[in-house]
């Protein structure tokens, strides 16, 4: 009998190590793809690097694939009910800045684009997308060493750091600009060298998880769902951070059954956010209420697949499928995020919880005896 507990104790043992190994591999893959995403400047209305690599990616699953006019990369898996369909999103933009005025010494003006703050990133390099070539620069805010007689004095007492008070430096002239193409209207984003993401153990940290982990998601997705119970639509959306103009364009377009935005979730005290390997569906955020019974169909993926759901109403927040909700383009809308510190900074997310996403995802897309 002794001889009997101690092979089941050791084929317990086994299994869990085979799960853990199993899932260090996951997240070693997604923690590959999402750096490669990372690296993709993609900063609302000027995606096209991200765009090329996902127009190379999707086609490699055998599934049909496009662009359309508003920048969305659409990838269609058929379903076994060709007269429904969802759609699950997933930005591909990115915050950063835009060119405002350029100096007559060169020094460039840059305003926010999306929900961006200069203190966020600090002091260190950017890289201006000019129409002939990337430049980079340093986003500057002033010396230290100064009285009150210099207006960065201020900025060290009691005034917050606004984009005004800012500006990049490039040590080129601003003839030397204008021939690169920097101008009004030149998208800003961070270094791409300031972009390598850094593997925490479980967990990545990295500029831009909002939102190349969400569309990490939507490949992983695109790699593994066979079979629908109906058509799904995987959207790597476009300028979502300046209104979500990608996803209306679409759903304004394509009678959809259901939406599900995938987001990231802010870890706040004002949140019942836990920073876990459970993801978050939410039930209301600053545009829209979300679909009670899409999300009872959601909660019951997760189930399915032996996921726990935390729920959350949160404010400062939007999303392709609230904003859908919120103009009537869509009647069912979710909201699916994984939990993130730092959020629109130097975000911070654990591997499972993305994970844990494509999991529910795959169990909402194929539910035993559906279809």
């Amino acid at each position: 009998m002794l001889c009997r507990y101690k092979y089941y104790i050791l084929l317990i043992v086994h299994c869990s190590l085979l799960i853990e190994m199993t899932n260090l591999l996951d997240y070693d893959r997604l923690f590959e793809t999402i750096s490669e995403l990372v690296f993709c400047h993609s900063p609302s209305g000027v995606e096209g690097e991200i765009d090329r690599v996902l127009l190379d990616r999707f086609p490699q699953f055998g599934l049909e694939t496009w662009q359309d006019e508003a920048g969305n990369v659409i990838a269609k898996i058929p379903g076994q009910d060709d007269t429904r369909s969802i759609a699950i999103t997933g930005h591909k933009d990115e915050i950063g800045a835009i060119v405002k005025t350029i100096d007559r010494d060169g020094k460039v003006r840059i305003r926010n684009l999306g929900g961006s703050f200069p203190w966020v990133y600090g002091e260190g390099v950017v890289d201006l997308l000019g129409d002939r070539g990337t430049i980079p620069g340093i986003l500057s805010f002033g010396s230290r060493h100064v009285s009150h007689e210099s207006q960065q004095k201020m900025l060290q007492i009691d005034a917050p750091l606004t984009w005004d008070r800012v500006w990049v430096e490039t040590g080129l002239t601003h003839q030397e600009l204008t021939a690169a193409g920097i101008r009004p209207g030149t998208r800003v984003v961070v270094g791409k060298h300031r972009k390598s993401p850094l593997r925490m153990g479980d967990r990545i940290a990295s500029y831009t998880l909002d939102n190349k982990a969400s569309v990490a998601i939507l490949l992983a997705l695109a790699e593994s769902i066979d079979r629908p119970f109906a058509n799904v639509y995987l959207v790597a959306s476009a300028k979502e951070e300046v209104g979500a103009i990608g996803a209306l364009y679409f759903t304004n377009r394509t009678h959809l059954d259901a939406l599900i935005a995938l987001e990231i979730a802010p870890i706040a005290p004002e949140f019942p956010i836990a920073d876990s390997v459970d993801p978050v569906l939410l039930s209301q955020d600053k545009y829209s209420i979300y679909d009670e019974g899409l999300n009872a169909e959601i909660h019951r993926a997760a189930n399915a697949a032996g996921v726990p759901i935390q729920w959350a109403a949160i404010a400062g927040f939007g999303s392709d499928a609230s904003l859908a909700i919120q103009l009537g383009h869509t009647a069912r809308g979710a909201c699916l995020g994984f939990p993130t510190q730092n959020t629109h900074g130097y975000e911070i997310a654990h591997l499972g919880a993305i994970a844990n996403c494509i999991r529910i995802l795959q169990a909402y897309c194929e539910p035993p005896g559906k279809g």
